[in-house]
């Protein structure tokens, strides 16, 4: 089991499928990327995310991942539906919050604060390649398409 201390020098990067102990808080909070993935099994994977202020994350779809997100810091507006042009359940949301979004399920996050939203992303399966590393929104979009 790997017991990470990611202290004064971080060393965020994916840890693999190896047993792995470590402080969300801080490593989600010191994380200034976009997405970085932080740790990738197989059929589970945790992402980091930092989405700047008045940014998103893109309306998007996983047809066969379910999603769990909690923010840590920051404040957004939710945005879920079953389809694209109609996201109808909405919620604003802000640190402590945990937003479950199942699988086949159209969403968007919007960072509504002044600050950085500070959020991780659990995906089941894993969503994102193995070291996935998007250092702004723009980057993940054209990897993604």
């Amino acid at each position: 089991m790997r017991n990470c201390n990611l202290g004064e020098h971080p060393k965020i990067r994916d840890y693999g499928s190896e047993p792995f102990v470590f402080n969300i808080r801080h490593a989600t909070n010191i994380n200034h990327n976009f997405r970085t993935t932080l740790w990738t099994g197989q059929d589970m994977q945790l992402t980091l995310m930092c989405i700047p202020a008045c940014g998103d994350i893109g309306v998007e779809i996983h047809p066969d991942v379910d999603q769990f997100i909690r923010v840590e810091s920051g404040k957004a507006k939710v945005y879920m539906g079953s389809c694209r042009n109609h996201l109808q359940e909405q919620a604003c949301v802000d640190e402590n919050f945990a937003i479950l979004i199942p699988a086949g399920t159209w969403h968007n996050i919007v960072n509504i604060g002044v600050c950085p939203l500070k959020l991780y992303s659990l995906y089941a399966p894993p969503q994102h390649p193995y070291g996935t590393v998007h250092r702004t929104k723009e980057d993940a979009e054209r990897e993604e398409h």
